[in-house]
């Protein structure tokens, strides 16, 4: 059994009495607690399962708390983003179950963070200043791997890395198919899917799910076995926060050599030097055999003088030895012109430490790393090449970037095209070559400065998604719930929940409102499984206790 602790969340454990006293009104300048924040206090320090690792906003412990794992920080000092009435870390699921049960008794939305990735800080932001709690999962996160039945029992508190970590050191033939980013809570990339580098051979993280425990708007507990078959369909795939709060997983671990071999290189040149080798990737990437991965990203020039210059950078991993690998890339990216001191033959786990820019395999378990950009992401997919002329095009675009940012290309094919569009809710499956992440990038001078610059890197990372439009799936424009982007359209909630069903006109009003705003965005991560989810939304959980931005509304 692994279990770490984060630091922020550790802090907490010795700061309840502060939080407590502070929620009293205690504190020299803490200020006015805002309104709930004493009636969740008592409702969790009242009668059984008594929650004490939490924090309020009167309390000193409560920024560092709230910021812990807050990845994109133009959430941070944001004065249209409003803070929550606390921040709760139960440590056990009847912690959990507690936490639900007195933010809806407290009339407070309900806002669940593993890992604090959420593009779009759903997991600690409200809209139109609905008041809400954060449910932080992060002292949830043990991990237990059974290498006979090549199982693992995970909370949703836990990382990519830490779960990395765990399989690694039970068994060096054994792996779990997900992303490359260690800090990623496991309740947030399964609950939307999961793509990663064993993908092409095993599915997506959310494909390999056995079991799961969900919590759901009343505080049951709730397996496989007991819920709605519709429900265990909707959170493999799903989005977080839309149907409960999840709080263990049983995952399947798949089979990989002792020793594989990864690729990390790149390529640097001018926008019409480089633009062949991306326009040959897309012939390369998806149609490897299955056991062979990689992706690519380009990095803009940025803002160095008088560099205009792209960076093209590849990631690869195979479950095949190095001779193997030089074999058959020789023969399909010759234009790639490999060198054997590219490659290099490592465990499983060693890789995963690779690919997460890690010193070494123990790093993995390092909640913190690289915590707190400036950043805005976007995403798209593609279903046929694009043409050598257009990628010229899209290259020459690339290299304009007035700031730092990059596109990623990952490849699909393998397994992800033989799974079919139903299996779960994440629909892109056979006939889609490649997803395509956008991101542009920022500093926190470029935040402070005069009027601030972050809206005008934003708006140029709109403009060039926008040009991408004849290029990419379209009737709707795909996008992958994981990267998510409030551009494509928002519930616009008002109320922390909606009541119960048909209770009043302002609850058909609202979800109503819901549904019209949910069908811009939904049908674009989901496809034809968006209606399902619905239908399963309706049923976990009708009064809408969980929700976001961007969350599955119930049916009228």
């Amino acid at each position: 059994m692994i279990h770490t602790m984060v630091a922020a969340a550790a802090l907490a454990l010795n700061l309840f009495a502060a939080a407590a006293a502070g929620g009293a009104g205690a504190g020299a300048g803490a200020g006015s607690p805002p309104p709930h924040a004493h009636d969740i206090s008592s409702c969790l320090t009242s009668n059984s399962n008594v929650v004490t690792n939490f924090s309020l906003p009167s309390s000193p412990s409560f920024t560092p708390l709230l910021s812990s794992s807050i990845r994109y920080l133009r959430f941070v000092n944001n004065p249209s983003v409003g803070k929550p009435a606390a921040v709760v870390f139960p440590a056990s699921k009847e912690e959990l179950q507690r936490a639900v049960i007195c933010a809806r008794n407290t009339s407070l939305a309900i806002r669940v963070r593993s890992g604090g990735h959420s593009y779009e800080g759903l997991s600690y932001t409200t809209e139109n200043n609905v008041p809400f709690v954060v449910i932080d999962l992060a002292n949830l996160n043990r991990v237990h791997v059974d290498g006979g039945s090549a199982t693992a029992w995970a909370e949703s508190g836990a990382t990519l890395g830490e779960l990395y970590y765990a399989v690694g050191r039970s068994n060096r033939t054994l792996a779990f198919p997900g992303g490359t980013c260690s800090t990623v809570g496991l309740g947030g990339i399964i609950s939307g899917g999961g793509f990663g580098l064993l993908s092409r051979k095993f599915g997506l993280a959310a494909d390999n799910v056995l079991d799961a425990t969900l919590i759901d708007r009343n505080g049951n507990t709730l397996t496989r076995a007991t819920m709605d078959g519709d429900v265990f369909w909707a959170i493999r795939g799903g989005g977080g926060g839309s149907f409960g709060v999840v709080y263990s997983w049983t995952l399947r671990l798949v089979p990989v050599p002792d020793k594989i071999t990864v690729f990390s290189g790149e390529r640097i040149g001018p926008a019409d030097l480089i633009a062949p080798l991306i326009h040959k990737w897309q012939f390369v990437g998806p149609h490897l055999p299955d056991e062979f991965y990689i992706s690519t990203r380009i990095y803009f020039p940025g803002i160095i003088p008088g560099n205009n210059n792209l960076n093209m950078t590849f990631t690869g991993q195979f479950l095949a030895p190095k001779q193997q690998v030089m074999s058959v890339l020789n023969e399909t990216y010759p234009e790639l012109g490999l060198a054997v001191s590219e490659l290099s033959e490592v465990s499983w786990v060693e890789s995963a430490a690779k690919f997460a820019e890690l010193k070494s395999v123990a790093e993995l378990t390092d909640r913190q790393n690289g915590v707190g950009e400036y950043a805005k992401r976007k995403s798209d997919y593609a279903q046929a090449p694009i043409s050598k002329q257009d990628m010229a095009e899209v290259a020459r675009y690339m290299a304009r970037a007035p700031t730092t940012g990059s596109v990623q290309l990952n490849p699909y094919g393998g397994a992800m095209a033989r799974i079919g569009s139903s299996e779960t809710p994440f629909p892109h499956r056979a006939g889609y070559l490649y997803s395509i992440q956008y991101a542009i990038d920022w500093t926190a001078a470029d935040d402070n400065a005069a009027g601030g610059r972050g809206g005008e890197f934003m708006a140029w990372l709109r403009a060039f998604y926008a040009f991408m439009a004849p290029h990419v799936s379209s009737n709707p424009r795909g996008a992958y719930v994981n990267y998510v982007d409030l551009d494509l359209g928002t519930d616009n909630w008002t109320e922390p929940t909606t009541g119960a069903i048909g209770a009043s006109s302002s609850y058909n009003a609202m979800v109503g409102v819901g549904q019209k705003a949910a069908a811009s965005w939904g049908q674009r991560y989901f496809l034809h499984n968006f209606d399902r989810l619905v239908r399963a939304k309706s049923k976990i959980d009708p009064e809408n206790v969980f929700n976001h931005a961007q969350s599955i509304p119930p049916s009228l």
